[in-house]
């Protein structure tokens, strides 16, 4: 297997640590857990619209602000533009799990390691810069113009690594990432992130169909370092 592509928003990073800590300095006075999962849950119907062809691309940060200011009239309050840009900006400096920097060091070993996200390429960025996620290619929504699950979002980093999609496995803790992933040729790994929403219980247990099912990125890096001689599955 030639490349380990990894959905960013949950899988590495603990958004709802870093979006939540974000509204209660930002926003006082609000229950910014309840506010940041409304926002988080607002975040693939409008990926989905775009997809649809009912609203025209643009980058994450662009949707997100509009989607947080449809949470904010939610809870009846007006965000100015540098507590709106500050809010969206806190998608850059999420923090990463505890495992996320040392698996993917340990996976960067043997494979080729991507983020391959609706974040756009600056955005990722920063993300690694903050994180020191050592990616070895960066997959913006922004080279694509498409957002997950779209196919040319998972076939086209396979394209621009010149790898064919059964060399390319996607790695996250969201089976529809991985169903999307699958259809296109791709293995998958799912990831448990048991506390992606704050504690609440995750209705997202992964498919025995996934190639590999591990309880973190270290976890994957010991299977996949004592598999690879073996086809998977």
């Amino acid at each position: 297997m030639k490349v380990l592509a990894f959905d960013t928003f949950g899988t590495v990073t603990d958004w709802f640590t870093g979006i939540s800590g974000a509204v209660r300095a930002i926003v006082p006075g609000v229950d910014s857990a309840a506010f940041a999962k409304e926002w988080r849950r607002r975040y693939s119907p409008i990926l989905a619209r775009v997809e649809a062809g009912e609203l025209p691309w643009r980058r994450l940060d662009d949707l997100q602000t509009e989607t947080l200011h449809d949470v904010a009239a939610l809870y009846g309050i007006s965000l100015d533009d540098a507590q709106a840009r500050s809010l969206v900006r806190a998608w850059r400096t999420i923090p990463g799990w505890p495992d996320a920097a040392e698996g993917l060091r340990h996976l960067k070993r043997d494979h080729i390691i991507c983020a391959l996200s609706n974040g756009t390429v600056a955005l990722l960025t920063d993300m690694a810069r903050h994180n020191g996620f050592p990616w070895d290619v960066i997959g913006g929504s922004d080279l694509w113009r498409h957002y997950k699950p779209a196919r040319e979002t998972y076939c086209g980093l396979a394209d621009l690594l010149e790898a064919e999609p059964a060399e390319v496995m996607m790695v996250a803790t969201h089976q529809s990432d991985l169903d999307a992933a699958r259809s296109f040729g791709l293995r998958t790994a799912f990831i448990e992130r048991p506390d992606e929403w704050g504690g609440d219980e995750k209705d997202d247990s992964g498919s025995p169909d996934n190639d590999f099912h591990a309880t973190d990125l270290l976890d994957l890096a010991r299977q996949l370092s004592g598999s690879e001689s073996a086809p998977l599955g």
